[in-house]
């Protein structure tokens, strides 16, 4: 049974950092892409990043460019989300996704992660 487990969402003010996490299991990590997107209330689910099986790939949304980084350990089976400079409108539910391929749709999700920013 494939589980993608997000933490380390939370309440923060503008400006700072935060670093979420989604740890899988069921699955063999390094083959799969991986993704981050992220819902806000009343709005449709969004992209925010995605990067290739072993890192070398990485892409994001504009919206975060340059204040989020997407990375992985495949050892730890693990993907990270680093964000700094976090502005109210970051404030949503954030969720991992996993994919075989590199395009189309994903094939696992986590449950998400809360991150509220306060302005």
């Amino acid at each position: 049974q494939v589980q993608l487990v997000e933490s380390g969402g939370g309440l923060v003010q503008a400006g700072d950092s935060l670093r979420l996490s989604c740890a899988a299991s069921g699955l063999t990590f390094s083959m799969y892409y991986m993704g981050w997107f992220r819902q806000a209330p009343g709005k449709e689910r969004e992209f925010v990043a995605s990067i290739t099986w072993r890192a070398r790939v990485t892409n994001y949304a504009d919206s975060v460019k340059g204040r989020f980084t997407i990375s992985r350990d495949n050892a730890k089976n693990t993907v990270y989300l680093q964000m700094n400079s976090l502005k109210s409108e970051d404030t949503a539910v954030y969720y991992c996704a996993a994919r075989k391929t590199p395009t189309g749709e994903y094939d696992y999700w986590g449950q998400g992660t809360h991150v509220t920013v306060a302005s």
